[in-house]
C-alpha cells in the first residue's frame, strides 16, 4: 500500500472517528480481526515506554507488519528531499529497505556518497558500489562530527523515546543541512504503529525541535510534516524563508 493510500485511511481514522470510537471495544474489535492480538501489544508497548528495555523495543519491530511497500515516504516528500538535497555526502538515518537512497542515487548524480542507517537493517539493504548500510541507532551514530553534506531522517523520531538525544546526533553529523519528515498525527490508545511521539500541527513539531532562527523551513505535506534546517552553508545554498 503506498504512502497516499495510508493517507487517506490515516485522515478518516484521526480526523473524522471521534477517540470516544476509535479507542471503542467494537473498533479495537475490528482492529484485530486484521492484527490479531498484535494491536494490542502495540498500546502495551507505548504504555510501557519508559521501561522498555531493549529486547522489548527490538522485538515489536521484528514482529511489525509492513503497512506500506517499498518506503513510508510519499512521492511529494520523495521529491522535495530529493530538491532540497545539498551535493557531496548524504547519509538517510533510517533507511529501511534503502529506497530512498536508491532514489535519490538515481536522480542526484552530483551526490558523491551514500550512507543508510537503521538500528534493524533489512535483508535488501546490501551493500553496492555507491551505497553504504550501517547498523546503528540514532541516538549513538558511529560517525564523525559534519561527516556529511546532507543528513536525512524520515519516519523515524516518532519512534525514539529520547527524541532530543536522537536530534542532537542529527545534527551533530550534519555539516550543512538537515531534513526531517514525520508524520502529521494524533495520539490514539490504539494505532497501528509503535510511535510515541505525535505531532498534530506543524508547530507541535517545532516545539520538540526548537530550530534555530531563520535557518529553518517547515511546511505540511498532505498528513506529513516537512523540515529543513541548515548549519553551515553558503549563501548561495540557504534555504528561503521559515513558513509554518
Amino acid at each position: 500500500m503506498k504512502r497516499e493510500t495510508i493517507n487517506k485511511i490515516r485522515f478518516v481514522l484521526e480526523e473524522l472517528l471521534p477517540p470516544i470510537v476509535h479507542d471503542s471495544r467494537f473498533m479495537v474489535f475490528l482492529y484485530k480481526l486484521k492484527w490479531g492480538s498484535f494491536i494490542e501489544d502495540l498500546a502495551q508497548f507505548r504504555k510501557n515506554a519508559a521501561f522498555l528495555t531493549d529486547e522489548e523495543y527490538r522485538d515489536i519491530y521484528q514482529r511489525m507488519p509492513r503497512l506500506q511497500e517499498s518506503t513510508d515516504n510519499s512521492e511529494q516528500c520523495v521529491d522535495l528531499i530529493c530538491e532540497h538535497i545539498i551535493p557531496g555526502k548524504v547519509c538517510d538515518i533510517g533507511c529501511g529497505t534503502g529506497h530512498l537512497l536508491n532514489v535519490i542515487q538515481g536522480k542526484r548524480a552530483d551526490v558523491t556518497e551514500l550512507t543508510g542507517v537503521d538500528f534493524v537493517l533489512e535483508e535488501s539493504a546490501a551493500d553496492s558500489n555507491k551505497i553504504k548500510f550501517v547498523e546503528a541507532p540514532v541516538e549513538s551514530l558511529p560517525f564523525a562530527d559534519n561527516a556529511f553534506d546532507t543528513v536525512i531522517c524520515t519516519h523515524v523520531l516518532e519512534h525514539i523515546l529520547d527524541i532530543g538525544k536522537a536530534i542532537a546526533e542529527l545534527r551533530r553529523i550534519a555539516a550543512r543541512r538537515l531534513i526531517i519528515v514525520v508524520p502529521l498525527e494524533r495520539e490514539h490508545v490504539y494505532t497501528f504503529n509503535p510511535h510515541f511521539h505525535f505531532f498534530p500541527f506543524t508547530h507541535s513539531f517545532l516545539r520538540v525541535v526548537r530550530p534555530r532562527a531563520d535557518q529553518y523551513k517547515i511546511q505540511r505535506v498532505e498528513r506529513d510534516i516537512f523540515y529543513i534546517e541548515d548549519q553551515d552553508v553558503p549563501a548561495k545554498d540557504t534555504i528561503s524563508e521559515p513558513q509554518v
